[in-house]
């Protein structure tokens, strides 16, 4: 069985600048999130599904076991920074989600880096989050056309966030940020 490599220090640099620019974006999110709950709460799904940001910009970056999970507690850490009542919800979210993503780079022995494998996490994440959220929403009270936009949507949501952090991951792998890592560069 082949022993997993220490994340050097330099890895660990690559996962707090990605948590740091992941976490403001989640501020940003955050800051609309009250509103789009109170006005148009269908649509909250697209805002929350941002998440799943941290996780895929490292590992589409990387390719190393753990470094979802680790860039999702630090971006959880610089949201919390910026809104500090929130952080239970913040490193909740972070194990949630980066646990998902590392569970499903797990099953594929950290060896499948296509896109379609993200998108299957988005998938799942969405489908998780979007149950949790049904009871803590009450969403049964929306008409049926409402419970099915809003759980479509908190699939939807992730999988285009997703989209957006493989385009990031895969720009910063194509100007040599992941060569810093030995590791990184042989996969």
């Amino acid at each position: 069985m082949a022993r997993t490599p220490a994340l050097s220090t330099r890895v660990l640099l690559i996962c707090a600048a990605i948590g740091v620019a992941t976490g403001v974006l989640q501020v940003a999110a955050g800051a609309v999130s009250a509103p789009v709950s109170a006005f148009v709460p269908v649509l909250y799904g697209l805002v929350l599904g941002v998440h799943v940001v941290p996780g895929v910009v490292a590992q589409a970056l990387l390719r190393l076991p753990w470094v979802a999970l680790i860039t999702h507690l630090l971006a959880a850490l610089v949201a919390s920074a910026f809104a500090p009542p929130w952080i239970g919800r913040y490193l909740g979210t972070a194990l949630l989600i980066g646990g998902l993503q590392e569970g499903i780079a797990a099953l594929t022995r950290y060896r499948q880096w296509q896109a379609w494998r993200f998108f299957v996490s988005a998938v799942i994440v969405g489908a998780v989050i979007a149950v949790a959220i049904w009871f803590a929403a009450d969403v049964a009270k929306f008409a049926v056309w409402g419970q099915i936009l809003y759980v479509t949507l908190f699939i939807v949501g992730p999988v285009l966030w997703t989209a957006v952090g493989l385009a990031v991951g895969s720009a910063l792998r194509r100007a040599g940020v992941a060569r810093t890592s030995t590791a990184a560069s042989r996969r």
